[in-house]
């Protein structure tokens, strides 16, 4: 999905061919922004500038166009630009873009009605931020204040975030060792593992953070029963349940929310990503009443964000919001889901063992390689032929397939192709080089 080289001339003024413009851009990331970053992008396949996307496809620089089959980690779930958020964007920028934060803000107000009707069991109040790891940070202080306990149990291999707390029950060591210590009082189990669990947690666990599907930590979902047994214990101790659906919620699972396969009802859920609509950073905490009542009921002003539930980034979710159900991509994820999955399962058994395994549920599933260079040389041969993939964070030998929601059958059918050939050139090619070594 490639076009020639063009001129390009930036938001900023910037006009250059497009080989040069995209190596002024590379440039000013090895000088002031992060040069091992730029360095590990161009090794990756993604050496470009991006200008500009749409719907399903993303175009650079050079004029190559991509079809996006990361969807930003979950963000462009409606797509990119989708036109009924940008509208809604529009309006509200020529009307008001940020809160003055002294009177109300009817988009806020609209938008966390809708939450509250849409998530399940008896979650009702939300707090609105900028970010999945900011809508954790107050996910765990909401438990600490609530249950006046201080222990939290999470799961080896997770993702919560980076800031401190978020990232204190960020189960992979490699992120969080340069930075202890960190908030104490965390114990990690094995994911899945209702034993380990129950075993964990005690009497002062103020909560169990868990994922429905891990994402970073390979794609994983929640064994059929895990869910259920995890509010089991934590009911059984008093300690609240924080459910992180950042990536999970909002249809991308085939289920509006990731706990609604086992029709779990958390004490606190999270969310981020595409609750914005691919269009404003936004992220939200839900907590029932007597959580609520318990954290800001004498001090309404005890956790508070500038910039969270601005006008902008409410406008943006409602209009998500309102994508998402009238178009009907929960449906739409399930059914694009099982065609993908279908069609990988297929590529695994072709590729021998190669690949070990292939899962997930709707649009957010996983491959997982037998070897991490091969997942590596496989994205690569994916951005040459003009598809976007990525691997996960807490397991390089995963790669993840996370397109928007809107994604087509076509489109589906083209990924796969360019997924098949990819992987069996990585094969090859690493045969190759173990038979030259010999």
């Amino acid at each position: 999905m490639s076009s020639p080289t063009t001129e390009t001339t930036s938001p900023q003024g910037v006009s250059l061919e497009g080989e040069a413009y995209v190596e002024a851009v590379i440039e000013r990331y090895r000088q002031y922004v992060n040069p091992g970053l730029a360095r590990l992008m161009q090794f990756g396949g993604f050496g470009d500038v991006e200008v500009s996307a749409e719907g399903c496809v993303l175009t650079t620089a050079t004029g190559a166009k991509y079809l996006d089959f990361l969807g930003g980690y979950g963000v462009f779930s409606v797509g990119h630009r989708h036109p009924k958020v940008v509208e809604a964007v529009h309006r509200q920028l020529d009307r008001l873009p940020l809160s003055a934060r002294t009177f109300f803000c009817e988009a806020q107000a609209l938008l966390a009605e809708q939450l509250a009707r849409l998530t399940p069991g008896s979650l009702q109040f939300t707090f609105f931020s900028n970010s999945g790891t900011e809508a954790v940070e107050a996910a765990l202080k909401m438990a600490r204040v609530a249950t006046g306990r201080t222990q939290f149990v999470s799961t080896e291999g997770s993702y919560h975030g980076k800031s401190m707390g978020s990232l204190s029950v960020t189960g992979r060591e490699k992120y969080r060792k340069p930075f202890e210590p960190l908030v104490p009082g965390v114990t990690f189990v094995p994911y899945n593992d209702v034993e380990a669990l129950a075993t964990a947690v005690s009497e002062e666990t103020a909560a169990v953070i868990l994922e429905a599907i891990q994402g970073e930590g390979g794609i994983i979902p929640a064994r059929p029963g895990y869910l259920a047994a995890a509010r089991e214990i934590c009911d059984r101790h008093g300690a609240l349940l924080i459910v992180d659906e950042v990536q999970t919620g909002l249809g991308r699972t085939g289920a509006l929310f990731g706990v609604d396969h086992e029709g779990v009802c958390p004490d606190i859920m999270t969310l981020a990503k595409a609750l914005g609509g691919g269009v404003m950073p936004l992220g939200a905490t839900i907590a029932t009443p007597p959580i609520w009542e318990r954290i800001f009921g004498e001090n309404p002003l005890l956790h508070t964000s500038t910039f969270g539930g601005n006008p902008l980034a409410c406008a943006a979710g409602l209009a998500a919001l309102e994508v998402i159900q009238e178009e009907n991509l929960v449906q739409r994820a399930a059914e694009r889901g099982e065609q993908l999955l279908a069609g990988l399962r297929a590529v695994q058994e072709e590729a021998g063992g190669a690949i070990t395994e292939v899962r997930g549920r709707g649009l957010m599933i996983g491959v997982e390689f037998a070897v991490k260079d091969v997942a590596e040389l496989t994205i690569n041969g994916m951005a040459r032929r003009g598809v976007i993939a990525a691997y996960t964070l807490n397991n390089p030998k995963v790669i993840r397939l996370e397109p928007p929601l809107i994604v087509t059958a076509e489109q589906v059918d083209i990924a796969l192709g360019a997924f098949r050939e990819a992987t069996l050139e990585a094969i090859s090619l690493l045969e190759g080089l173990e038979e030259t070594v010999e």
